[in-house]
């Protein structure tokens, strides 16, 4: 071969230009296309195909090295690599943050120059009507925890547009992998107020059967996976179930919630880097509320936030306003379309604050400044933002909130007297759902149970 190619001077200018043309492809797709702020105009057009820089599948990976005079090229597994004479340490955080995408300024009126997805007025007052009805029964219920009538209680006080936009923007063939405050999606796709109450009660109509804590809902029938305390322990299990949904040929895709303080664990990283490498159609949802209890995102990294972690990882990422219920809703149904069409996670990092305390366990007062908490409740509240824009279309009036606001009280309020009047579910209940024979051990256990009851009836009055 060696013989052919100094007897032929063609072939020699042929494989010159062939090595060209390979450094000029590898120093053109080696590069991500840069970001930029006037991208959020249009919220499918910032999660249009942008290259990373390794990418399996879509570079092919070759053996051995090419190289020019000018410029050296490694041909790596995952995509070319160009060598540099200058030693330079990538910058630690860029010189300016991510850009916050919105579409409602803080009056509630349309950004000029917005471009997002529209919603119908039947969509519209339904996501305002959700929203108002989370609120109302985060009130109620957490009023109740502190009565003494149930045991825990958490609320969404502040982020009710991540839970309700977002459930709206997705399909109730949609997986949900909920952390443990969207309890608004499972509202949104159907769940009662009485299955609510019947959950945080405890009692035989629980669908959990009394064996979960308050507030932590699960419906297999509204595709919405059992919330576990947990931290971040659901976002493998929401690249596992996107990954099933890809290899069935489902028109569907999982939708992962959690929070900044999830995005400080292990499992966080390992759901992004399996979702990215296994083409996962699977979103991932943070809810950024400044605060993981009481540990402020200050305290928990360096990073630019959360959104700079995908392209690391090779996903697509956004920051939204998580108060602006149509810049959720444009931003998860932008990203719904590449995750099922084109099977690519995408990460999107919601910018919000939780009103509330972090449980009932807390006192949030005790690590955040009352003056802070305050200002984000009056002038950032995400209800109120969106209530102005579907009043300024004339989809509202202050006669149709007074009637919601009542009705839904009404509602509440009846559903915890039914839940709280219901009976406790079976013992027998903890003893099943997990084994289709029982073992051996179980049966022991079930015997030394009965025989402690008929000993001490006075003890458990429900049995």
């Amino acid at each position: 071969m060696a013989l052919c190619i100094r007897k032929s001077p063609n072939v020699i200018r042929i494989l010159k230009s062939k090595i060209g043309s390979l450094v000029n492809a590898s120093l053109t797709n080696s590069h991500s296309t840069p970001f930029r702020a006037e991208d959020l105009r249009n919220p499918d057009g910032v999660l249009v195909a942008q290259p990373t820089l390794f990418m399996n599948r879509r570079y092919k990976a070759e053996e051995g090295f090419a190289s020019q005079r000018k410029v050296d090229v490694l041909n790596f597994p995952g995509g070319k690599v160009a060598f540099t004479h200058e030693m330079n340490f990538i910058s630690e955080s860029y010189e300016e943050r991510i850009p916050c995408y919105r579409v409602l300024d803080d009056s509630g009126q349309i950004i000029e120059c917005s471009n997002f997805t529209e919603v119908s007025e039947d969509t519209a007052r339904k996501m305002y009507s959700n929203m108002v009805t989370l609120q109302v029964m985060d009130t109620i219920f957490y009023d109740a925890q502190r009565q003494g009538r149930i045991s825990f209680y958490l609320t969404t006080l502040g982020e009710e547009a991540i839970n309700i936009a977002s459930a709206a923007a997705v399909t109730s063939d949609d997986i949900i992998v909920p952390q443990y405050r969207e309890p608004g999606v499972l509202l949104w796709r159907g769940f009662t107020l009485q299955q609510f109450a019947n959950q945080c009660f405890s009692n035989r109509h629980d669908q959990c059967k009394g064996r979960q804590m308050p507030a932590h809902y699960g419906s297999k029938e509204h595709n919405y996976f059992t919330v576990a305390s947990t931290i971040a322990s659901q976002l493998p299990h929401a690249v596992g179930a996107a990954y099933s949904l890809k290899m069935d040929g489902k028109n569907a895709c999982a939708v992962a919630f959690f929070g900044d303080g999830g995005s400080s664990e292990g499992d966080f990283h390992a759901a992004l880097n399996f979702a990215a490498v296994m083409d996962a159609p699977v979103i991932f949802i943070c809810r950024n509320n400044g605060w993981a209890i009481s540990t402020p995102v200050s305290e928990q990294f360096r990073s630019d936030g959360i959104a700079i972690r995908g392209p690391a990882y090779g996903l697509r990422s956004i920051r939204v306003d998580g108060n602006d219920a149509l810049a959720m809703y444009s931003a998860v149904h932008a990203a719904r379309k590449v995750a099922i069409n084109e099977h690519r996670p995408i990460l999107i990092e919601a910018l919000t604050y939780r009103v509330g305390h972090h449980t009932t366990s807390d006192d949030s007062t005790k690590y955040r400044p009352v003056d802070e908490i305050e200002l984000w409740r009056s002038k950032q509240d995400p209800v109120v933002r969106f209530r102005k824009w579907i009043e300024s279309c004339g989809w509202w009036n202050e006669g149709s909130e007074s009637e919601l606001r009542n009705n839904v009280r009404k509602q509440v309020l009846n559903a915890i007297q039914v839940a709280e009047k219901a009976e406790k579910p079976s013992f027998e209940d903890a003893l099943t759902d997990v084994y289709d024979v029982r073992p051996s051990n179980l049966v022991e256990q079930e015997k030394w149970l009965r025989d402690t009851i008929k000993r001490h009836p006075q003890d458990y009055p429900s049995c």
